[in-house]
């Protein structure tokens, strides 16, 4: 069996490249027996499930075919995407995890999360995050026109880039404490947000970091359970 990890691929009708880069992915894995996990930011912004267009029909058609072939299809939610829920996912027979899931492969015991909850050194977008994550508050959006949620989510992406602009670099990156205290238990961490792919050693242990899906390449990460003993590494997914 293969163990596909993926994030940050901000797919969106604006960046057809993006969307055709993981569509040829499902077609390269489709007949390797594949658990296709998606952790955060698969799409650049949802602003609910009830959202229908062609380009998100033809990839839910992909993904159909994906597990009719046997794979299976695992997301969890980004700073991006976090309204995506169960309804849009059982259309191709996906499963929400939780924001911290782990996962057993062979002998290694691994921590699956987006990532943002390790930034805390983020003080301001850790409160708001706290604010949008709120039941009530994203259920009272999720009921409001898509319209509305569109100018929303445009008003979103806008801030988040202008903040990028004036927040430093080690700011926005993982706070090695919170790193430290989530691999307490576990022997890897995988995350993505942060869009810098890399694998780091802490104590015999390695946090690996996913890379966003830019113009013609991404880093991803493919474990094979036949081999538990080998040397993880990223792999360039080239579209």
């Amino acid at each position: 069996m293969t163990y596909l990890f993926i994030a940050d691929l901000h797919l969106s009708p604006e960046h057809p490249r993006l969307v055709r880069g993981f569509l040829d992915l499902l077609v390269h894995y489709q007949n390797k027996n594949t658990q296709l996990y998606i952790l955060g930011d698969w799409f650049n912004a949802w602003i609910g499930d009830d959202y229908s267009a062609a380009w998100l029909d033809e990839l839910v058609e992909a993904l159909k075919q994906f597990h009719h072939a046997g794979n299976q299809i695992y997301f969890q939610v980004g700073n991006r995407d976090f309204a995506l829920g169960q309804r849009f996912l059982k259309q191709f027979h996906a499963s929400l995890l939780p924001d911290i899931d782990t996962l057993t492969i062979g002998h290694l015991h691994i921590r699956l999360e987006h990532g943002d909850l390790l930034c805390t050194d983020d003080v301001s977008y850790q409160k708001f995050r706290k604010i949008i994550r709120n039941p009530l508050l994203l259920g009272f959006l999720k009921s409001m026109p898509l319209s509305f949620r569109q100018k929303l989510a445009n008003g979103f992406r806008q801030k988040s880039a202008a903040t990028k602009q004036v927040k430093s670099y080690a700011i926005m990156d993982v706070n090695q404490q919170a790193v430290v205290q989530a691999m307490q238990s576990v022997d890897v961490l995988i995350h993505g947000h942060t869009h810098r792919p890399n694998i780091h050693s802490l104590n015999n242990k390695k946090r690996i970091v996913l890379g966003d899906w830019r113009a013609h390449e991404a880093q991803i990460l493919e474990i094979d359970d036949n081999q538990p003993d080998q040397d993880l590494q990223l792999k360039t997914w080239c579209y």
